[in-house]
């Protein structure tokens, strides 16, 4: 175990960072350029100034993280707040072969093999194993003292049948879902181009699995305005993704099933036609839980028109976890969420954001929560 934010650890991920950012065959892959700068020397100290006066506090000592399996880089976050709470991390992998898990490894892996680093070897652990290998999930949680699970409810479930020791904690990261609130009249007045990048990078970058990636788009603002303003928008992301975005059969499949499912379930909704079906909208006349059932990954988006924001408080459950905006003040969409008391709001970031890990996710302090205080009379 040892302190949070530790020094060694620290240069540890500024090492990592550097090769990261100095690696051609990084530069294809957005989220690992991220992930490289959220590492760097000035971020994690500005991180740190936040727990400064938090008392003395170390690990708790051996960290199990089960990364999902849709998020490629996810993996690579969890274990630098286990790391950064002062844990040494064994990180289940996703067992797909993504790019983005191998870059990373090998760049942490040069750094270990630094004799400066030699004493941090035990620290940073990742594998990567089949899901239905529960004897050595069994083992793993068996010898841990703090247990992260990331993933949907069967998962969860699954997991927690491997049994823990008595004094070892769990943290759970659940199956959410998200949105994002669209000013119209601010969509108008956008650089187009640069409001869809940074909706792929909400949204297609992970294919939509993440579940900080928006599947309802709740527009705001006049009727005439939005029809305008969702011709525009909507040109512009099928542009910016029409080069870059293929999708698979099976996911074709699947938003034709959602598509179907919600005309037959939702009266009123509208299917709109699209140049091809690297997106699909439906266009729904009320908010329902309902659509949590309905949604499907790759790009399906269902839409709502309204002037004001209070058709919200109807959807947003504990299911729900980020709302990302474009147009619309922080201080009003907070306000809104404080005086409704939305249970399940945990995050208001801008569009673009949506994906930006902090020390906080799902109303979760991960220093706080994966390390301890030393109490002092």
């Amino acid at each position: 175990m040892r302190p949070i934010f530790d020094e060694q650890i620290c240069s540890f991920l500024e090492e990592t960072s550097r090769l990261l950012l100095h690696d051609k065959a990084v530069r294809a892959y957005s989220d690992v350029t991220t992930f490289a700068f959220f590492c760097r020397r000035g971020n994690i100290k500005r991180l740190s100034e936040q727990y400064k006066n938090q008392g003395k506090r170390l690990g708790r000592g051996v960290s199990f993280h089960i990364a999902p399996s849709n998020v490629p880089i996810n993996f690579a976050y969890t274990l630098v707040m286990g790391l950064l709470a002062g844990n040494s991390c064994i990180v289940k992998a996703s067992s797909k072969d993504f790019v983005q898990t191998r870059l990373v490894t090998e760049a942490m892996n040069r750094v270990l093999m630094q004799e400066a680093y030699a004493s941090l070897r035990p620290y940073v652990t990742v594998v990567s194993y089949p899901r239905e290998r529960q004897d050595v999930t069994e083992a793993l949680s068996a010898g841990c003292n703090l247990r992260i699970i990331w993933g949907g409810d069967q998962t969860i479930q699954a997991v927690r049948r491997a049994p823990l020791p008595p004094r070892a904690l769990e943290l759970t990261f659940a199956d959410r879902y998200s949105l994002a609130v669209l000013d119209a009249a601010a969509v108008l007045k956008a650089d187009l181009p640069q409001l869809a990048q940074d909706f792929y990078n909400d949204t297609y970058l992970y294919d939509q699995n993440a579940c900080s990636s928006p599947r309802l788009i709740y527009w705001f603002g006049k009727r005439e305005i939005v029809t305008k303003a969702q011709s525009l928008f909507w040109q512009a992301v099928w542009a910016n993704i029409r080069e870059r975005y293929p999708v698979e059969p099976v996911v074709a499949v699947d938003k034709l099933i959602s598509v179907c499912r919600t005309g037959v379930e939702v009266p009123g909704s509208m299917h709109e036609p699209m140049t091809d079906n690297r997106i699909v909208r439906i266009e729904i006349p009320e908010l329902t839980k309902q659509l949590l059932d309905l949604r499907a990954a790759g790009g399906l988006f269902h839409e709502y028109v309204a002037e004001t924001l209070d058709p919200l408080v109807t959807l947003t459950d504990e299911h729900c976890q980020t709302i990302s905006y474009y147009g619309l003040e922080l201080g009003k969409l907070q306000e809104f969420v404080c005086q409704h008391g939305l249970y399940g709001v945990d995050r208001i970031v801008p569009v673009g954001r949506t994906a930006e890990m902090g020390p906080v996710w799902d109303g979760q302090d991960f220093i706080l929560s994966m390390s301890r205080i030393i109490a002092k009379a």
